[in-house]
This record gives structure tokens, sequence and C-alpha cells, in this order.
């Protein structure tokens, strides 16, 4: 794709996931835009949804900062955004680097690892679990042990997702869970060096995209959603639904993320926080500076209002606007859920008739698969290993719940190897 001569220059680091619709919506608004990567070697899982037609240029993988930075200021990009979590640190990087609106340099290892996370955003007085990170199971089974407290929640430091995110209620489970961590990679391809071990905080979870400019946060969208214990003990995503803007439950969420972004020092990126909300209030449980995944902004922007995405662009190509827009007063309308798929059975995906079954749900306005026939499937047991998702959306409440428990059914019965 060739941009037209004059039109702004953006650079998306890590284009995966949402970050392909953000450089999609970018290139229809007539921006041009060079993909960076941050890594030479990226996963299959994140690389597939790559779209190389919504670029001018992709450059690959330049280690060298100053030849990759002389390169940015040549092609003349007026800003560098991630658009997924492994590229955080780089678009941080070269944002820095060229002096282009971003994040605050100090903090940007806050803003990728949980551990320094979650004491940056306690030293500014916000609540956040209580634990610490281990680089030996042995010592994070010693720990637990000492604390009294009843379960913990075991995770890397640094991927994202529910990669390698498990429950424990003793310190032998927690040495285990602990000791598979460190003996893995994360969902990037990088070596899991330490693990962290939180006291888990039980309420409802919600997370919240954001889009920060100079300083200045506006709240895209905010969902309560809510997790099941898949079949290895560990969380898995059933399903998201969006809460009221200017709601008393929304202006909570909206202040405290607004506290834990000025703590991490998001200044000019999208931002997206994970809050349980529990009986004394929010707690942070991550925060991200980038896009949500796992969404279609198109279909969020139909019944929502406003989308992260669509908001994100506008603040790259008209800084200006993002202060007038009035978060609380975005419209919205019927009953929507992100649904996400799960399988129960090993077996191989023969055909497109699981999709056919889906789609035929009255209230399934939009599916996004993550399987392609002939896939070998495993029993989901994290959002990786998901089949993918569905948005349903109706006026009818019911509707919804009846589409919903529909879906379950057909799937304990085998929906996508059958």
């Amino acid at each position: 794709m060739t941009g037209p001569a004059g039109a702004p220059v953006v650079a998306v680091v890590d284009a995966y996931s949402t970050g392909r619709h953000l450089a999609a919506e970018l290139a229809r608004r007539g921006a041009a835009c060079v993909h960076v990567r941050s890594q030479q070697d990226i996963p299959a899982y994140f690389t597939r949804s790559f779209a190389p037609d919504d670029f001018t240029e992709d450059l690959g993988h330049q280690p060298d900062r100053a030849k990759l930075t002389a390169v940015l200021r040549e092609r003349g990009v007026r800003r560098v955004v991630a658009g997924t979590e492994s590229g955080v640190l780089l678009a941080d990087e070269l944002t820095d680097l060229l002096g282009l609106p971003g994040n605050d340099p100090v903090n940007a290892v806050a803003r990728r690892d949980k551990r320094a996370m979650a004491d940056t955003v306690r030293r500014a007085g916000l609540a956040v679990p209580a634990g610490r990170a281990f680089d030996s199971a042995a010592g994070a089974a010693h720990w637990f042990a000492g604390t009294g407290f009843d379960e913990a929640v075991v995770k890397p430091v640094d991927s994202a997702g529910t990669d390698n995110v498990s429950f424990a209620r003793s310190a032998a489970a927690v040495r285990s869970a602990a000791a598979a961590v460190l003996a893995s990679d994360n969902v990037y391809g990088a070596r899991n060096r330490s693990v962290l071990v939180q006291r888990r905080v039980t309420g409802r979870e919600y997370y919240v995209n954001t889009v920060s400019y100079r300083g200045t946060h506006r709240v895209a969208e905010i969902w309560g959603y809510v997790k099941a214990v898949g079949p290895s003990g560990a969380p898995v995503y059933d399903y998201e639904e969006p809460v009221p803007p200017g709601s008393a439950e929304w202006r909570l969420l909206r202040g405290f993320t607004a506290g834990v972004l000025d703590a991490l020092g998001v200044r000019s990126s999208a931002g997206h926080t994970e809050i349980m909300l529990t009986g004394d209030g929010p707690v942070l449980i991550e925060s991200g500076a980038r896009l949500g995944g796992a969404t279609s902004p198109q279909t969020v922007r139909e019944y929502c209002g406003v989308s992260q995405t669509g908001l994100f662009a506008d603040s790259i190509l008209t800084p200006r606007s993002l202060a007038g827009f009035d978060d609380a007063a975005v419209g919205w309308h019927g009953h929507l859920k992100n649904v996400a798929f799960r399988n129960h059975h090993h077996g191989t995906v023969r055909g497109t008739g699981w999709l056919d079954a889906v789609t035929a749900l009255p209230s399934v306005v939009h599916v996004a698969p993550g399987i392609a026939v002939g896939d070998r499937l495993t029993p989901t047991v994290d959002l990786f290993s998901s089949p993918g998702y569905a948005y349903l959306a109706s006026a009818d409440p019911a509707q919804v719940a009846r589409d919903h428990a529909a879906l379950r059914r057909m799937e304990a019965d085998g929906l996508y190897t059958r």
C-alpha cells in the first residue's frame, strides 16, 4: 500500500491483535502507517493477524535504535504507538528518542513488569494485591506459607492474557505453579525469569479502555467480565458486558483508573486497565499502555457509541479533540455481550459447520474465529487456546441469554471438532 503525499505518518510497533484494527482505521482516515517489529521472532498466534496492506512499509526488526530512529525521522513519523502488549516498551523508547508525545520514560519498566507496576501504584496510594516476585519456586512457596492468605494468584511478571495464570490454595500448590511458570516461556517467546505471587482478591472484575494525550485521560469503554475455572484450574474467559457510561459504577472505576495511569506515567497512549471491584473498593489487577485485545471496534462503536480504537485514532490525528470528548455522555443501546469460545474436546476442525451454527443464533452480530479447518484442538485452558469469540446483541436481554446458553450446550457436544 502506498500512502498519499503529505499524509501524517504513524509508526505502529507490533500491529497484531487489536493493533491491526488501529492501522486499518488510521489508513482509512488517510494516514500513512509504517510497521516496526519489537523482536525478530514473534509467535504465529500474533503474526497471523498482521495485515500488511494497511502499511506503506514494514521496517521489520531493527535492533540498532540509532538506525531505527533515523529511519523513522526520515519517514516523517509524528507518532509511535504500540499495537499490542509486546510493543509497549519499544514504542515508549522510540517516542522518547524522537521527542514525540508519549509516556514518561522514568516509569517505563512499571508499565510492563507487573511487580514494579504494583509497587509503583501502591506508592501512589492506590490498592493493589499483596504480593512479591520470586526467581525460585521454593522462595514463592515459603513466602506464601508465612502470609496466612487463603489463596494466591501465580503468574508471569510480563506476559498477557491468562498465560500461565493459576490459583493456588497451599504452599505446595504455589510451588508447583511457580515452577511451571519458571520452566516456560511467556506468550512472546521470552523465558520467564521470575514469577509473581499475589494474594487473590475477589469481587467483580472489569477492564477500562482509555485514551490519553499529554496527561488528559478519557474513557472509551468499561466492561465487566466473568471468568470461569478451566480444566487445569486456571481462569478462562466466559463473557464481557459493557458498563453504562456515567453510572456510579462507571465513575468509580474511571477515577481509580485515572490515578493508576498517572502513577504509571501513561501520558499519551491507549490504556487497558484491569480492576477488581471488591467490598473494600477497587483494586488494580494490572494495566497495559496499549489497546485492549479481543475486540471488534466496529461492533463496539455500533452498540456502545465509541470504540477505543476509533478514539485512539482521533487522538493521534487530531490530538486536541480528546480534551473535548465527554466520555460520560457516550450513548449506547441494546444488550451486548462479548462471549469467548470454549472448546472441551481433543480433535480436528473438520469444516466450517461450527461457524454456521454460531452465526445462526439470532443475537449473534459478529464472529471472530480463532481456528481454521485442519487445526488440531485441545480443551480451552486460557485465552490462547480459545477458538475465538462472538458478540451477541439484542434489544431483548433474554434473547442474548438464551443464545449464550445455546452456544455453551453446542460446545459441550463438541461443536468445533465433530
